[in-house]
């Protein structure tokens, strides 16, 4: 299915709530399993929220989480260490194509019963639920840090906890930060020093009785691109925020600054406001710690006619689809230059945008969100645009409360 987005304006002020943020959620629940006392409020509304709720729930034997990543990542550890149980996880065809081996061999050396239902390397997976007994494993640290936190989440839960070492650079840091403060808000204590991360095993109930999920960044993301491409002094504000907030796609505080937007918190909402005209200038940021902010920036830069640099990028690879060829091959639609790597993405300045373009959304959520700010400067269409459900479901329903103008 196709939305169209004719050319739009919005309202000098509007008032935004957001769910809860998809990471912090997708943590809590697996704890929750782990810990059934444990409370949650706000959780995600998200598909991915809603498919990891599902799977922790299920009986079955074959547990199909369909397009969420971070879900086969967390439930590959936790059905690994349910003694007993016997399931095949397994997901879309894209996610039968991504890589896993690196968590399902330190899992293996922990002592799990994981093999591999089709193709090698990569789901489904045949998992047969064991006590796991070691406690000490190495893992290459810079390929995705869900793998670290699928251990880490799980590691309270083994008799002897677990000392995860680290090899080689960290990808993704704030989301290891946030999984390890998360442990410790519930009452389980952890280290991380160097390049190792002790858990401590827990036997008795949980120190915490619950916790409220902060609202979502990368959700955020798109509505400081839409203050961006909009005229001075637009205004939206967002719903509920923390100024210490554990997600690391807050940097879109300072990053958006470059783009003429301040951010104000006011109590538990933000207030973001176009404060500067800024175009025609060249941005490089490093994004490794944020990789999930890349396609939004990415599109902010196009739409003020700006040239930027993106290093840091080469989880986005192994995402729903491969971000970095998807964004060069609808950027080139639209009349942009880009040159990509494994790891970068280089935007050349455009100073004229094709009008209606089809946007092809790769099955993945940001893609289309990313894009749909556009609709600022010109009118586009994009293609398969329920997909944001896997994130963000109320999108759209945002986006008229804006002021956007689309027909189906």
């Amino acid at each position: 299915m196709t939305i169209k987005l004719h050319k739009s304006s919005i309202q000098k002020q509007t008032q935004i709530t957001i769910t809860g943020s998809k990471s912090e959620s997708n943590r809590l629940l697996l704890l929750q399993a782990l810990y059934p006392k444990l409370k949650i409020d706000n959780v995600s509304n998200s598909d991915d929220s809603k498919v990891m709720q599902s799977a922790l729930a299920s009986e079955d034997h074959l547990i199909d989480i369909h397009h969420a990543g971070t879900a086969m990542r967390f439930l590959t550890s936790y059905f690994a260490c349910q003694e007993g149980r016997e399931v095949v996880l397994t997901g879309s065809k894209r996610m039968k194509e991504r890589p896993i081996e690196i968590l399902v061999e330190a899992l293996n050396q922990l002592g799990a019963d994981i093999t591999y239902d089709e193709t090698y390397g990569c789901p489904p997976l045949k998992i047969k639920g064991k006590q796991l007994t070691k406690h000490k494993v190495a893992l290459k640290a810079n390929v995705s840090s869900q793998y670290i936190s699928a251990l880490l989440l799980v590691a309270s839960s083994l008799n002897n906890g677990l000392e995860l070492t680290l090899e080689g650079e960290i990808t993704s840091i704030p989301y290891i930060n946030m999984t390890l403060n998360l442990l410790n808000q519930v009452g389980i204590k952890t280290e991380f020093k160097n390049q190792v991360i002790t858990v401590t095993p827990k036997t008795d109930e949980l120190s915490c009785d619950g916790l409220t999920v902060e609202s979502d960044w990368s959700s955020a993301s798109y509505f400081y691109s839409i203050v961006a491409l909009s005229p001075l002094n637009t205004e939206i504000i967002l719903s509920s925020y923390k100024k210490d907030s554990l997600q690391g796609d807050s940097a879109l505080i300072d990053i958006y600054k470059f783009f003429g937007v301040q951010t104000t918190f006011e109590g538990d909402s933000v207030l973001l406001k176009k404060i500067k005209a800024i175009e025609n200038q060249s941005l490089e940021f490093q994004l490794n710690k944020s990789p999930d902010i890349a396609q939004t920036i990415a599109v902010t830069c196009l739409g003020l006619g700006m040239e930027c640099y993106l290093t840091g990028l080469h989880t986005l690879k192994i995402k729903e689809t491969d971000r970095l060829v998807a964004l060069q091959n609808e950027f080139e639609k639209l009349g942009a230059t880009v040159d990509i790597t494994e790891d970068s993405l280089k935007l050349y300045a455009c100073s004229e945008i094709n009008e209606n373009i089809k946007i092809e959304t790769y099955n993945d959520h940001r893609m289309a969100m990313a894009f749909a700010p556009l609709a600022l400067k010109t009118d586009l269409f994009i293609e398969d645009y329920m997909v944001v459900s896997k994130s963000y479901p109320t999108f759209w329903e945002d986006l008229s409360l804006l002021g956007f103008k689309f027909s189906k």
